[in-house]
Parts: C-alpha cells; sequence; structure tokens
C-alpha cells in the first residue's frame, strides 16, 4: 500500500479529534452524576418529595457550576455550559421532552396582508384552499392562488380591497398582473414564515433549552421544534403556540350589559335546543333556585323569571357577577366558554345591542390557579375589530413582582405607543372605565386609572400568574408576536423516565452486538479476524467523534444504526479476506496475495456502500426527527467503516507479515469452508420463480384482504403509551375507550402491563386545550386500572416514574397525508437512483432491470408478511415512519449483496472470454457465495441482538430488517441473478434470429 504513512497521519489525527470531542460528553456525564449524587445524599423521607426535590437539588447544582471552569485541557479551560455544548446531544427518545411540528397559518398571514378585507371573491378563495389542502400536496399559498383564478372573474389581486393597500404600498401598484402580484405575496410568506422562525428561535434561547433543535420544513409553512431534556411540556407547547398577540382595549363596566344578557337568554329559550334533562323540573327547589338565579342577575325586575324557568340557556351556565364598577360582565364555568360565546355571537343576539354598543366584543379573562371559573369581560371594539393600541409599541418587557408580591410583567412603549396610552389612560380616568390588556384573545388584567394619564410609555400586566409564566409571557413579548397562528399538527412527548429505560436497552444491544461480531470474526478468520476486530472498535470511536464533532442528535433508532453499521462493516473486511483467500487458493505468496486481495476487492466493497450510502441519503432527505438520526448514523457509518476497512485493517495486516507473522486468514474449522464449490444456480431459477410468485401473491391478497395496520404517522390520531402496576386485557380497556371516545383501540406494548392506546377522537383539533381535555378523559376512562394513581402523578415527567402515560404522539390529518406522501417517493426515489447508478457502473440496463425487480420483490414479500402476522404478533407492527426507514435499509442491503455478485459477474466476463454467460454468472454466485452467507449470518445476529435486548420502541422496525435480510439474500442468489441473465439472453438470442 503507498503512502502508508499519510495514512497513519490521518489515522492518528482522525482517532484524537474524536477522542478530544468524546471527552466532553464523558466530563459532562461525570459532573451530571456527581450533581445526582449531591441531590441523592439528601433525599427526604417521602417518595413524593424525594422526586420534585431531587430534581430541584440537581438543577441548582448544575446551575450554580454554569460559569465556573470544570474542564481543564492544558491551555483550553472549559466551563460547565462550554463543556455541555460541546457534549454529545441525546435525541428526544433517549433524554425524554417533546417534538413538534408547527403550522404557521398561511391563511392568517394572507388576511393581514390583505388588511383584513371583506372581499368576497378574496374570502371564497381562502375558504376554496382550505378544502383544497384536505387532498393537496400543494402549499396553502399554492392552492390559495388556484381557488383564485377559478372564481376571480375581473377580479384582480391588485385590486384596492384585497393587495393594493396601504401596507404593500410601493410593492403592489394598481396596474400589475396576478402573476407579478403572486410573485410579491410568495416573497412575502415567505418573509413571514422566516419572521415566525425567528421569534420561536429566540423564545427557546430564552427557555434555556440545551442543545434544542429548530428548522424549517421546506416551504411549506411548518417548522421542526425539538426540546431534549424539557419536563414542564405544557409550558412548552404554551410557550411555542402563543402568538403574543398583545393588545390594549376600553372596558365597558359590567353591569350595563345585565339587562342584555337577560334579553338574549329569552331569545335563546326560542332557538336553541335545551337538552332533555334541563327541560324537566326536578324539583320544586330547582325552579326556586333558578328563579332566585335571575333575581341575582337583575335585581328587582318586572319580568316573570319563573315562566319557563327550566329552560335558560345563557342563565343557566351563569355563576355570579364582578364586584360593582368593575369590567366583569358575569362568571362562567371554563367549560362552558365556547358555549357562551356561541350564544352572545349569534345574530339573533347581538340584534339586541344598542347602537353604541354594536361592536362590543366578548372576551373571557385568565382563570385563577386550580379555578372552573372565569370571567367574561365586555370590550368597546369598532367596525375594523383593531384595537386601539397593540402589543407592535412594545420594545421591551421583563418579569417583575407587583405591590401584592405576586409575579407581573413590565413593559416599555416606544415613542408612538406612548403617546396613544396616555390617551387612553386619560381618558380612562376620566370616565372611570378600565382598560383591558388582551393576550392572545384572553383578558390578562382590566385595571382602572386612578391618578390621571399615564405619561412614558410604561405598563404592567398582572393576572394570576405564576412566576414562570410571567418569565415566558416576559419572554414572548420580547422575543416579538408570532405573524400569524401557530398549530402543532404533530407533536411526540417523551418522559424520561422511558428515555433512561432506552438507554439502557440500547446500551446492551450494542454491547452484545458488538461482543458476538468481535467473537464471530476471530473464530471465522483467526488473527486477521483480530486485526479487522481492532479496526472495528476504531471505526465505533470514529463514529460516536463525528457524531459529537458536528453536534448531531443521537437517537434510539441512531444506537440501531450504529449496530447495524458494526454488522455491515464487517461486509468490507469479509469480502477483503475472502478475496485473499482466493488467491492464495491459486498459489500465490502471502505478501501478493494480500496486495491483490485488497485491490480487487476494492470495486466491489465501493459499489455496495454508494448503494446503501444512496438509499441513506434519501432517507436523510425525506426523513423526520429519530428516522433522519438513523439515516445519519448510518451515512457517517458507511464512510468511517470504508476508511477503516481498506486502510486501517490493511496497515495492521501489513505490520505484521512484513514482521514475519503467520497469517492464514482462516481457522482449522473454516479454512476449506465453502471451497470448491460449484452450484447450478441458473438450473434453479424456474423454481425460485415460482416459490416467489406464490409469496408474491400471498402476499398481494393479505395486503387485499387484511391491508396494513397504519400508524398514527399515516392516519393521523393521537397515541399514548400508558404503563399499569399490573397485568390489563386489552380487549377489556378497547372496550371501555371505544364508549368513552368514540373510536380508540389498545394493544399490549411490550409487557403485558403496557397499552399503546391510539384514538382519532377530535382529530382536526390541535390546541393545547384539547390535547389536555384527552389526557383527562383518558385517565377518567383508565382510572379504575390505575389504582392508587392520581392525575398529576398519571401525567407527571418524574425521571423515577414506572407507572402512568409514559410517552404520546400526535400528528393532525394534513400531515399524515404528507408523511404517506412523502414515505412513497422516498421509496421510488431510491429505486430510481440505484437503477440508474448500476445502469452506469454496468452499462447494461438488464442489470440495473435485475436488481430493482429483486427489490420489489424484497418489499412487497415483507409487507405481506406485516400483513399477514401483525392482527397476533406479540409486538407492535404498525407502519410508520420508522417502518419504511426499515424498508430501504432492506433496498440497500439487498442492493448490496446483488451488486457483489454483478462486480464478479463484470469480472469474469473480462477475464474469461470462452466461458459461456451461463457459466459466468452460476460461477459467480458460487465464488462470492461465503461472502454472501457470512456477512448475511453477521448481520442477522446484530438484528436479532437488536430485536431481542433493544427495547420495545424498534422491536417492529427490527423484525422488518430481520424479514428483509433474510429474504433479500434470498433474491440476490435467486431472483437478481437469474432476471438480469434471462433478459440478457433473450436479447442475445433475438440478436441471433435477426
Amino acid at each position: 500500500m503507498q503512502n502508508k504513512g499519510l495514512v497513519k497521519l490521518f489515522a492518528i489525527l482522525f482517532g484524537l479529534v474524536s477522542i478530544y470531542q468524546l471527552s466532553f460528553t464523558f466530563k459532562a456525564n461525570q459532573i451530571e452524576n456527581n450533581a445526582e449524587a449531591i441531590a441523592i445524599s439528601k433525599i427526604p423521607n417521602t417518595e413524593a418529595d424525594y422526586r420534585e426535590k431531587r430534581s430541584n437539588d440537581e438543577a441548582s447544582y448544575l446551575e450554580s457550576i454554569s460559569k465556573d471552569t470544570v474542564f481543564n485541557m492544558g491551555v483550553a479551560k472549559y466551563t460547565y455550559d462550554e463543556v455541555k455544548q460541546k457534549a454529545m446531544n441525546l435525541g428526544l427518545d433517549l433524554k425524554g421532552g417533546i417534538n413538534v411540528i408547527l403550522q404557521i397559518s398561511v391563511k392568517d398571514i394572507l388576511k393581514g396582508l390583505a388588511n383584513n378585507t371583506k372581499s368576497p371573491v378574496f374570502n371564497k378563495a381562502l375558504d376554496d384552499a382550505s378544502e383544497l389542502q384536505k387532498n393537496s400536496q400543494n402549499t396553502y399559498l399554492e392552492d390559495f392562488f388556484i381557488a383564485f383564478d377559478k372564481i376571480k372573474g375581473d377580479t384582480k389581486l391588485a385590486s384596492p380591497d384585497i393587495f393594493y393597500t396601504k401596507e404593500l404600498d410601493g410593492e403592489i401598484v394598481g396596474n400589475m398582473s396576478d402573476d407579478e402580484v403572486k410573485s410579491v405575496i410568495t416573497t412575502k410568506i415567505d418573509e413571514s414564515i422566516t419572521s415566525a422562525f425567528e421569534v420561536l428561535r429566540k423564545r427557546i434561547d430564552e427557555f434555556g433549552v440545551t442543545s434544542p433543535n429548530i428548522q424549517r420544513l421546506g416551504n411549506s409553512g411548518r417548522i421542526l421544534v425539538e426540546l431534549p431534556g424539557v419536563k414542564d411540556i405544557e409550558r412548552a407547547s404554551t410557550l411555542l403556540q402563543s402568538t403574543a398577540q398583545l393588545e390594549f382595549w376600553d372596558a365597558y363596566r359590567g353591569e350595563q350589559f345585565l339587562p342584555f344578557i337577560q334579553e338574549a337568554n329569552e331569545v335563546l329559550k326560542e332557538i336553541v335546543d335545551v337538552d332533555t334533562e334541563n327541560s324537566e323540573v326536578e324539583s320544586e327547589g330547582d325552579e326556586n333556585a333558578q328563579d332566585s338565579k335571575i333575581d341575582d342577575l337583575l335585581g328587582e325586575t318586572s319580568v316573570d323569571s319563573t315562566a319557563n324557568a327550566s329552560n335558560n340557556p345563557l342563565v343557566d351556565l351563569w355563576r355570579g357577577m364582578g364586584y360593582q364598577g368593575g369590567p366583569v360582565v358575569g362568571r362562567f364555568e371554563i367549560k362552558d366558554k365556547e358555549t357562551v360565546l356561541k350564544y352572545l355571537n349569534m345574530p339573533q343576539v347581538r340584534a339586541l345591542l344598542p347602537a353604541e354598543q354594536r361592536y362590543v366584543k366578548f372576551v373571557f379573562g385568565k382563570p385563577e390557579e386550580n379555578s372552573e371559573i372565569v370571567d367574561l369581560y365586555a370590550l368597546a371594539g369598532n367596525r375594523d375589530n383593531i384595537p386601539e393600541l397593540s402589543g407592535a409599541v412594545v420594545v421591551d418587557a421583563r418579569n417583575v413582582f407587583g405591590p401584592t408580591g405576586n409575579p407581573a410583567v413590565s413593559m416599555q412603549m416606544n415613542s408612538k405607543g406612548a403617546k396613544i396610552w396616555e390617551e387612553m389612560t386619560g381618558k380612562a380616568f376620566s370616565q372611570g372605565s378600565q382598560i383591558a390588556i388582551v393576550l392572545d384573545n384572553v383578558v390578562y388584567s382590566a385595571p382602572g386609572v386612578t391618578t390621571g394619564p399615564i405619561s412614558g410609555g410604561s405598563s404592567e400586566i398582572s393576572g394570576n400568574f405564576t412566576l414562570n409564566e410571567a418569565i415566558d409571557l416576559a419572554n414572548v413579548l420580547r422575543a416579538g408576536k408570532l405573524p400569524a397562528r401557530a398549530e402543532i399538527i404533530a407533536s411526540e412527548v417523551v418522559g424520561p423516565s422511558l428515555g433512561q429505560e432506552s438507554i439502557d436497552s440500547g446500551t446492551t444491544s450494542f454491547m452484545i452486538a458488538l461482543v458476538l461480531v468481535l467473537i464471530w470474526m476471530i473464530v471465522y478468520y483467526g488473527k486477521a479476524g483480530g486485526f479487522a476486530d481492532i479496526a472495528m472498535v476504531f471505526n465505533i470511536v470514529l463514529i460516536f467523534g463525528v457524531l459529537s464533532g458536528l453536534g448531531a442528535v443521537l437517537t434510539l433508532p441512531g444506537i440501531a444504526g450504529i449496530v447495524l453499521t458494526i454488522g455491515m462493516s464487517v461486509d468490507a473486511n469479509v469480502i477483503i479476506f475472502e478475496r485473499i483467500r482466493e488467491e492464495l487458493a491459486k498459489g500465490k505468496g502471502k505478501k501478493e496475495a494480500i496486495q491483490d486481495g485488497f485491490s480487487n476487492a476494492l470495486s466491489s466493497i465501493l459499489d455496495a456502500n454508494i448503494t446503501t450510502g444512496l438509499t441513506a441519503l434519501i432517507l436523510f432527505i425525506f426523513g423526520t426527527g429519530p428516522i433522519k438520526g438513523f439515516a445519519t448514523t448510518l451515512l457517517i457509518g458507511i464512510v468511517t467503516s470504508l476508511f477503516t476497512a481498506i486502510f486501517i485493517t490493511r496497515l495492521l495486516v501489513d505490520w505484521y507479515v512484513n514482521k514475519g507473522g503467520k497469517l492464514e486468514f482462516s481457522t482449522p474449522v473454516t479454512k476449506n469452508l465453502f471451497r470448491n464449490i460449484n452450484i447450478e444456480f441458473l438450473k434453479k431459477r424456474k423454481v425460485a420463480y415460482i416459490i416467489s410468485s406464490i409469496f408474491i401473491l400471498v402476499s398481494l391478497g393479505s395486503l387485499i384482504t387484511n391491508s396494513l395496520d397504519q400508524g398514527v404517522d399515516f392516519v393521523g390520531g393521537r397515541t399514548y403509551q400508558v404503563r399499569f402496576a399490573q397485568d390489563v386485557s386489552p380487549t377489556e380497556i378497547s372496550k371501555v375507550l371505544s364508549d368513552a371516545f368514540g373510536s380508540a383501540d389498545a394493544k399490549t406494548f411490550g409487557t403485558a402491563n403496557q397499552l399503546k392506546i391510539t384514538t382519532k377522537y377530535k382529530i382536526d383539533e390541535t390546541s393545547s386545550e384539547v390535547d389536555e381535555e384527552i389526557r383527562n378523559k383518558l385517565y377518567t376512562v383508565l382510572q379504575p386500572y390505575l389504582t392508587g394513581i392520581t392525575y398529576d402523578d398519571f401525567i407527571s415527567d418524574a425521571e423515577t416514574k414506572t407507572v402512568g402515560l409514559m410517552q404520546s404522539f400526535k400528528v393532525s390529518p394534513t400531515i399524515a397525508d404528507d408523511i404517506k406522501q412523502a414515505s412513497f417517493w422516498a421509496i421510488f426515489g431510491s429505486l430510481i437512483v440505484v437503477f440508474l447508478y448500476i445502469l452506469l457502473r454496468f452499462k447494461k440496463w438488464q442489470f440495473s432491470l435485475g436488481a430493482v425487480a429483486a427489490v420489489f420483490h424484497d418489499v412487497l414479500i415483507v409487507l405481506g408478511v406485516f400483513s399477514l402476522t401483525y392482527k397476533f404478533m406479540p409486538f407492535s407492527m404498525e407502519i410508520d415512519q420508522a417502518f419504511i426507514a426499515a424498508i430501504l435499509t432492506v433496498i440497500g442491503y439487498s442492493l448490496n449483496d446483488t451488486v457483489i455478485v454483478f462486480d464478479r459477474v463484470r469480472e469474469y466476463l473480462n477475464e474469461h472470454t470462452t466461458w459461456n454467460f451461463q457459466k459466468i454468472v452460476d460461477v459467480s454466485l458460487s465464488s462470492t457465495l461465503s461472502r454472501t452467507l457470512n456477512t448475511s449470518l453477521t448481520t442477522l445476529v446484530v438484528l436479532l441482538t437488536i430485536f431481542i435486548f433493544g427495547g420495545e420502541s424498534i422491536r417492529g422496525f427490527m423484525f422488518a430488517l430481520i424479514v428483509g435480510i433474510v429474504v433479500g439474500t434470498y433474491s440476490s442468489l435467486f431472483i437478481a441473478s437469474p432476471i438480469m441473465y434471462d433478459t440478457i439472453n433473450k436479447l442475445e438470442e433475438k440478436k441471433k434470429k435477426n
């Protein structure tokens, strides 16, 4: 091997850099273990106190040393914050936390650009675009343009009542064509989404999450946010979704609307269907209570409130009044908010309002902590529904403590805002009214002005805040408001205890697989196998070093990717050693055989790894979250495996041989294994075609009749992983869940005391309030099976948690369709890319056809096995993104096997020009059989190890790979090469006839 000195230098430098990068991870773990030990030393007696106390003590200790120098590397010194920043990032499934995909509402942005126009054409196009989105792969903006073009008639986008507005003056003029306006609007939408991205990034930075990941997903208006280690999931969700739309409105006095409430109630009696239960008078006491409630509402009144007293749609929901002269119209239960607003905004009800109150806005306030009651306010709205002052004037915000000692938020406005604020406070002072401070359509406070106009632009928001709420509100106001609503359309929540279990199971499977492979290489190749083992261990160091250096995130599928890389990295060494054994069998000397073996193996190794790398690259492009982590480690592993197998193993082998060592590349047990094999594979191809046809027909039949168990990824919905203290019956729990949710399913997930629960209940509603409602409902239904578990324990994120909600996953139908579409293109794209690569390398389309036909064969059979067995297998076999990753890996592996054979066919075509083509193919298959079986068996051992020890969450993923490897090995021998042979043979026969 030439340039050995350069290779040694690169290997040393590469190794040192990897060890340097990994040293930060070891140091961070050491410090955190020390923090845990300190926290444990202060454990109180009760378990309940222990959880909270330990968590707080750990956080306090780490915070106290965040700026201290904790790692001294000679000249360089690092604080804990710097060490943590350079340490390897653990993904959501290993550390716990939240992973969400936010959809920025392009519809809201368009409305804002059009100045909330009342144009019927514009608003009809918006509604039509929303309908198109249900079955479209276009962005919302593209569908809006399509919808507008269909109905526009003579209306132009540059019309004064659409986009030719004061806000867009200079960018859009009246004589612009629609195509020119579309270009401007496309740019403005992109700018708004970029603005939203920056606002979210600033909020996350203020939130203080370690190693967050935030990225835009194409041009769809979607933003991926990963927050590993976050424990307060509700707080994080609120932080991400809050638009921070701050508004200041004049508020009416509440008692002004009491007569209106009674009049509205009378109108509603005629138009609202009252529940049968409410229409029956239970007792005289009920009538008296209702009578009393209306009397309390109106005081003395001439209205006969006992008439039809049991049918009071609005008054029945009444729970009290605000203080005299205050801004509260009435008090209602939180659960009735939507109903109350629906009643008050009915046209028949609003017609009762006097002219001066025609544009009143009814808005609910922020409820007090642990209260089920919320206040209703009446704000002085206007025709355009625009507040007199908005949060755009806020230039700074800080969390403070108010006069009563409660957390509040202090704001400072710019000069323009200060002037308007002075006018508003002066008016409120003179009228004795209040100014409502509204954030995201919730009244946080409505203070009166008692000291005259307030100058200088300072103001304060108070409103029953916790300290964290005040901090978060100040942060979002300081970061700025989102340009539009941000809805969570997909989310995954993993508890820290589940993450620790994943680390434990991943580490166990990793170590067992590594030991088995290391032993196997020595058993099969003797000392040469030992050198391959050294190269393999060095390969692992490089993989982790590169991951750490690139700031990549290590996930559980990522660990599976590394373990799979170990199995596949054996392949390069096996190809090399098998070629050396062939050269030795020809009678060549040891050094010459080694040189020729490495040289002859290089082409096969490169072709095999490039085809696998191409599928991994496509997986990286189309995948998200953990799947991208799997693809990342696989890509890095392929590169480092090539380097270690081709160069490091060669250095060790040459060093040992040059110093006079005896190297046989086999052991007494394996010396003559697979020697002088000459199987006539092509004569058996018709039998193989029949067997494969049967398998494919059975698979297709099952796919048509049984279909597949499509996961939430592909159909939308919510999934919850719940662990119980005792074994439970999934059939029994499915029944009670279906009664409660209408559509729900429970399956055993791993052990008999753990279920995966899936429901489509309120599938189209993605708000955090609905998420909380469903969690509450889930707990209520499961409470008989959760003896002694409170709701707080059920949803808690304690690191020692062993019972309750361990993980949740949510996908909206819209993004589910997109994931399904992306998965199809990922598989189809990988086949096209590989077809073209093989055509480029082997110059004949028949080689490409044989390889792709074998891949189709493998994919169909894997799908068929899943379709046939998912109903009775003791583990989850859902078709989700992880399954697509498995299919793409199977494609890569099958192609790997096939390309090795094709490479030998090409070699023999050049070397043995007198042989007929059938003999060349048979001999090629026979001569590579040792490598095919050796690599497949080694990889299967690795996969079985992960399948058994790697954790429940990736068991279905591993099963797909195991089936794929078995079928892929078969197809490379009995499908790919025979199809390639038959198509070339038929073409040659046709040429002879012509």
